[in-house]
């Protein structure tokens, strides 16, 4: 979440902001609940003060008749107290309601729209590839060569799940294995994550774990949900963490499994694996010095790049529009790689730089060195590779005239190959 105190002093900017990612907060109304919650804060602590007073007094040696009005005076400030309790907890639990809802502040270099539509396009990267054939999207070469079973899948876990068969289960593996070579080159520390958190985790990253616009799985009579990316493991994980400056940056890598209820997301672009209830994923997380989260979040892209690079998938870089940020990032870049079947460009990564949005609502911090007090650091993430995209993007643009898939050398496997 931003400090109140931010928000105290640029409430212009605060509300310019929620308009530029449109979204509905009612700043004025927060700053109102603010000042009822410190008011009544204030009335609590000089009532306790009187309290603590009149305590104090009483173990002194006084007469019977100068202790009879101080028991009465206590009396009656216990039950002004609990009363004052009561209303300042409802306001301020309704201050803090609104604050979670309040977004990141964002970039000023991030273009200014409303859905992806408004995303730049910053680049282009790869050749699309021309077939003298008629190409075939990834779900038909896929049912042909026998790597996935979809009507398994809804037969035993419902629609927009599926079995990989064959090669497709080396495939996943061996993009996984790469990926994870790839970071740890990079200096990351390799996590297999829980595909499993706490609703508190998930709200601290930035999550809705509920309602009807939540893309996450409750599990019913806990506080556990499914894990979306692993992204909120590996933040979770350090939450209430104070760093020495000179740990600084924290390089970490996700192994996990996604579940998503992707509600609302039928039709012809979703077909296949482009949107699916399960996949599996590498995630990249820095916790790094609020200096450097700039230059740490142009390294994380370069990761992404040079990944789909030595994956030979033509991508495209896309600087997101305020209105398709999430409320977390201050910046997000995605890469989207051609896919043929779609006939247009498809999401395969994203990376946000959250600054201390999603640390000041985990606690994360560092002592600073200079001022020796505690600040809280800055925290950013994005995908080395997630799998089901990845393999709509390998197998479109690797399909050859006889049906047969040509990957690239670094995942060290054969082509795939009808039998």
């Amino acid at each position: 979440m931003l400090d109140i105190k931010y928000i105290r002093k640029h409430p212009d900017e605060i509300i310019q902001n929620c308009q530029n990612r449109h979204l509905q907060i009612d700043i004025q109304k927060l700053l109102e609940l603010d000042e009822q919650s410190r008011l009544l804060k204030n009335e609590l602590d000089a009532m306790r003060q009187r309290r603590n007073e009149i305590s104090q007094q009483m173990k002194s040696p006084i007469s019977q008749e100068e202790r009879q009005p101080l028991i009465a005076e206590a009396k009656q400030l216990r039950e002004q107290v609990s009363e004052k309790e009561k209303k300042y907890d409802i306001v301020d639990a309704s201050r803090q309601d609104l604050l979670s809802q309040v977004p990141n502040l964002t970039h000023p270099d991030s273009p200014i729209g409303q859905t992806d539509e408004d995303n730049l396009s910053l680049r282009e990267v790869g050749a699309i590839p021309e077939f003298d054939f008629e190409a075939k999207d990834h779900l038909t070469l896929m049912e042909d060569l026998d790597l996935i079973d979809f009507e398994g899948g809804a037969k035993v876990a419902g629609q927009k799940f599926y079995y990989l068969k064959n090669e497709a289960v080396m495939l996943e593996f061996a993009l996984i294995q790469y990926a994870l070579k790839v970071v740890l080159e990079e200096g990351f520390t390799p996590f297999i994550t829980p595909d499993l958190a706490r609703m508190e985790i998930l709200d601290g990253i930035g999550f809705n774990p509920r309602g009807e616009e939540t893309q996450i799985y409750s599990i019913n009579d806990s506080d556990l949900c499914l894990i979306a990316t692993s992204e909120i493991t590996l933040g979770g994980r350090l939450s209430n963490k104070v760093f020495q400056a000179e740990e600084l940056p924290v390089f970490h890598a996700g192994v996990s499994h996604c579940f998503r209820t992707e509600a609302g997301a039928a039709g012809r672009e979703s077909k296949g694996l482009y949107r699916v209830h399960q996949f599996s994923k590498v995630e990249m997380f820095i916790f790094t010095h609020p200096d450097q989260s700039e230059a740490m979040h142009e390294k994380i892209r370069e990761i992404e790049e040079k990944i789909y690079q030595e994956l030979n998938i033509p991508y495209r870089v896309v600087d997101i529009c305020t209105g398709d940020l999430g409320s977390p990032a201050y910046r997000k870049y995605d890469l989207e790689a051609w896919m043929p079947g779609r006939g247009k460009w498809g999401e395969v990564t994203s990376t946000s730089n959250c600054t201390d949005y999603q640390s000041r609502r985990l606690n994360i911090r560092f002592k600073d060195s200079e001022t020796g007090k505690n600040r809280f650091v800055h925290m950013l993430n994005g995908t080395a590779v997630a799998v089901s995209r990845t393999l709509i993007a390998l197998i479109e643009n690797g399909q050859q005239s006889d049906g047969s898939i040509r990957l690239p050398k670094c995942l060290g496997m054969p082509d795939i190959v009808r039998k």
